[in-house]
């Protein structure tokens, strides 16, 4: 591939190089706290025997050189690859002038995965996630998973004081109902269910252990905000958590890529995606055959949704956000969910072109 190619057999210049070893440093602090933390979690409490004490640091540090080694790699292929990706002009135009009519502040990035050219509106702004963080928080979950914590099976208890309010169904279970995780985490996801995200969160390790993972996977802006520690004043800001249009459209990719914990898990992660409830906004404007990995969120004032679309001629991912919005309704026509269906609609005619499927009107 040609961004390999360009780092194996062509000299790498120096800007590139020097932005490669920053990032790769700061990646691999990140990293060796995020290892440091998994370690102290084993073996909680002081550690008397020095011996032992000993062996644990160095292990701890050659999984850090180890861990660098592939970071700083990872870092200088991500700035390569970065450049195969070819703005499609055309379409970033047509999205722009969606975005410049919207009543607030809205971004939009999208990929054609088959292709690699790409659109970006405000796609490096940071917008509320709302409930669109249960995606990081699922990928705390499995991650716990590869780590021996739980089971995927894992027999749970709910207890009412779990409840919170909002989107989902676990708010109406008994108290002591016995569920597992499988069902809590197909909950958080399909259905949304807040109460079910919270329980996930806290099983997950908090948003401290999810951000770790975050940050030494190369995001940079994406973070649970709710429940963490430091975290504060980006809470006020951005509520639950915040992210990138493009950012979670990487992280969706990822996951549609298999590259997320393990392959097991990405497909798990990626099936549950495409169960999801909620399809009277931008997942109604794409036929109801063609699957689709989506997850949205809701405030007053920010609507977003990211997608994964698997088209016939090519998947493609996409992301809509919106925050600052004039129009605060709970109505069908509100405008952010309008936009987000003018998005959706625009970009399956763009790209399957030939479709003579059409949406009907919505069931009242």
């Amino acid at each position: 591939m040609g961004g390999i190619t360009s780092v194996t057999s062509a000299p790498i210049n120096a800007s590139l190089t020097e932005a490669a070893l920053a990032g790769g440093a700061k990646v691999a602090a990140t990293a060796r706290t995020y290892r440091i933390y998994k370690q102290t979690q084993q073996f909680p409490g002081r550690v008397d025997d020095i011996d032992q004490g000993n062996r644990i640091f160095t292990e701890m540090f050659r999984s850090m050189l180890r861990l660098f080694a592939a970071l700083l790699l990872c870092s200088i292929l991500s700035h390569t690859s970065s450049a195969q990706y070819r703005t499609d002009k055309k379409l970033q135009a047509r999205l722009k002038a969606l975005t410049d009519s919207f009543h607030g502040v809205a971004g939009v990035y999208v990929l054609n995965v088959r292709t690699g050219r790409e659109a970006a509106v405000n796609a490096d702004t940071i917008f509320p996630t709302a409930s669109i963080v249960k995606i990081p928080i699922l990928v705390g979950i499995f991650d716990k998973i590869a780590q021996g914590a739980y089971t995927w099976h894992q027999p749970l208890v709910y207890h009412d004081s779990l409840a919170r309010k909002g989107s989902g169904l676990m708010q109406f279970f008994k108290d002591s109902t016995p569920t597992d995780l499988q069902t809590i985490t197909n909950l958080m996801i399909t259905h949304s269910d807040n109460s079910a995200a919270v329980w996930c969160e806290r099983l997950a390790g908090g948003g401290l252990t999810i951000n770790a993972w975050l940050e030494a996977h190369g995001f940079q802006s994406t973070r649970v905000n709710a429940r963490t520690p430091g975290r504060e004043k980006n809470r006020e800001s951005y509520g639950w958590g915040q992210t990138t249009p493009r950012e979670m459209a990487r992280l969706v990719t990822m996951i549609r890529d298999g590259q997320v914990i393990n392959p097991a898990a990405s497909q798990t992660m990626y099936r549950i995606m495409t169960h999801v409830f909620w399809d009277e906004y931008a997942l109604s404007q794409i036929p109801p055959y063609v699957q689709t990995a989506s997850k949205q969120g809701m405030l007053d004032d920010s609507r977003s949704e990211v997608v994964m679309v698997n088209a016939p001629h090519g998947d493609y991912v996409f992301y809509v956000a919106t925050k600052n919005n004039t129009d605060k309704r709970w109505v069908p026509d509100n405008e952010a969910w309008q936009f987000a269906r003018k998005v959706s609609t625009l970009l399956w005619t763009y790209f399957e072109p030939h479709s003579d499927w059409k949406p009907v009107t919505r069931i009242e």
